[in-house]
């Protein structure tokens, strides 16, 4: 299995059962390439705060989900070992953000990753910066045939 073909199982095996980025919050995988991964979220009305702009944890949460499948499209086990935020824009209703997580370093057990969320003009409205660290298992069995 090439590193590409091991990192789209991985996307379509984890997005499957993502209940939290699928179902609740509306989100849309579009890729998950080796140390890669892009998500997209519409801004819908249950995402707005008090200032009727897209609450910070909804725009974190896209972010993070998006680090989820880049850092575990190698199928090794990996789980958020600690993250940042900067919130540069405001996200407004019916606009379509997309976030490209980008894998910066793998060293043994532990990678960084940059998120980059645009808004549907380009714009950024959120860096994000997470780091992984592996655990044990992989998100299916190598030996596994599709």
């Amino acid at each position: 299995m090439s590193p590409q073909e091991r990192a789209a199982r991985v996307g379509e095996t984890m997005f499957a059962v993502d209940t939290a980025s699928k179902d609740t919050m509306g989100m849309t995988l579009l890729a998950c390439e080796p140390g890669r991964a892009v998500m997209r979220m519409p801004v819908q009305a249950l995402h707005l705060n008090g200032h009727q702009i897209c609450h910070g944890g909804f725009i974190f949460t896209l972010a993070d989900s998006t680090f989820a499948f880049a850092c575990n499209s190698h199928n090794k086990n990996a789980v958020a070992a600690g993250c940042s935020i900067e919130f540069l824009k405001p996200g407004r209703l019916g606009d379509v953000l997309t976030c490209e997580g980008v894998e910066q370093t793998l060293s043994g057990r532990h990678g960084i990753y940059d998120m980059r969320v645009t808004n549907q003009h380009g714009e950024v409205v959120a860096m994000f910066r997470g780091k992984s660290a592996v655990i044990a298992g992989t998100v299916f069995p190598e030996d596994e045939q599709p």
